[in-house]
């Protein structure tokens, strides 16, 4: 049998004992509340469903997203902390004084909905992918605070709403001048490794963080192939090289700048341990596009334009085609 108790604050306390149960108990504005919890409580001990809700309830979604920041987002590459950590900060600012147990599609959904509605810094609607991102981390976390933080959850009230739809995705396309403008300015760049960069971005679909985290163990210069071990998919990978390609590597690897003691293909200045890390030009690039008129562009773009080059190669047998001498300028597929 559960006792209620009345306590000097005038709320009443109700205590649950069941052999075989842990000693449960919870405190009611009213002795009717504190009774009819009890009683259901001690009816799903007797049937052996009982699930103790204390951690969900007294663990807010702010204090379980700072928690999967600092246990579970370091498993994952550090662009994926980084983009977990700016969506973790939207769920908080929305979200954060709910408790885990209070969370319900209902509100889930309304988030949803308010998202989808604001206006981003860029004065542009947030995008349904975004939205489904920030979904996602939430729904992970309810999945690993089931699985394995034992918080008394028992379903994950993500999967009960609706997901906003992909949307029709980016498409940016370079125009053949725009192309032969940005090789232009890469190429005339003080630093020669930015030209390298795009060229080895148009040519082999690469994106950014694969090329500026290069080692010059990865590139094989004789069977011309670039093996790739750390992708955003998590699979290894092996990347051909056209002509160009290689001979564009082949300028990087000759770089007589290089330290002798640098194994980075591409490579910065020594930082505050001594040590380089990859080149930087996210600034530089940034500088570079709003400069020649495209503050749309995007470094990721580059891969459309090698996506295109490929579907290109598939209709008509045959490589794009670059300009001699100077190699700049696309002859473009019919």
């Amino acid at each position: 049998m559960a006792t209620i108790v009345k306590t000097e604050a005038g709320t009443w306390k109700a205590l649950v004992r069941k052999t075989g149960w842990p000693t449960n108990t919870k405190t009611f504005r009213t002795k009717r509340d504190a009774e009819d919890w009890a009683r259901r409580t001690e009816d799903e001990m007797v049937r052996g469903v009982y699930i103790q809700r204390s951690g969900s309830e007294r663990m807010t979604l702010e204090m379980a997203l700072k928690r999967y920041l600092s246990e579970i987002s370091p498993t994952k590459k550090p662009t994926t902390q980084r983009a977990e950590a700016t969506k973790a900060q939207q769920l908080i600012s929305h979200l954060g004084k709910y408790s885990m147990a209070a969370l319900s599609a209902e509100i889930i959904a309304g988030y949803r909905d308010t998202r989808l509605a604001s206006i981003t810094n860029r004065g542009k609607p947030t995008s349904n992918n975004t939205v489904r991102l920030e979904l996602a981390l939430l729904s992970h976390l309810f999945t690993v605070a089931i699985q394995e933080w034992g918080l008394g959850l028992s379903f994950n009230p993500v999967l009960n709403i609706r997901k906003p739809s992909p949307g029709e995705g980016r498409d940016r396309r370079l125009s053949a001048e725009e192309e032969r403008r940005l090789l232009t300015a890469v190429n005339n760049h003080s630093n020669p490794m930015l030209g390298w960069i795009v060229r080895i971005a148009l040519e082999t679909g690469m994106r950014s963080s694969e090329i500026t985290s290069l080692r010059r163990h990865q590139v094989d210069m004789k069977k011309r192939v670039v093996r790739l071990s750390d992708t955003k998919n998590d699979s290894a990978r092996t990347v051909p090289l056209s002509k160009w390609a290689t001979e564009t590597f082949q300028a990087a690897l000759n770089n007589p700048v290089r330290p002798i003691d640098c194994d980075l293909v591409f490579f910065g200045e020594p930082g505050k341990n001594g040590k380089r890390s990859p080149y930087a030009f996210t600034k530089t690039w940034g500088l570079l596009k709003t400069k020649l008129g495209m503050p749309d562009l995007r470094f990721h773009d580059l891969r459309h334009e090698f996506s295109q080059h490929c579907k290109c190669f598939a209709k008509h047998s045959y490589y794009p085609i670059r300009v001699e001498p100077d190699r700049i300028g696309l002859m473009r597929c019919a």
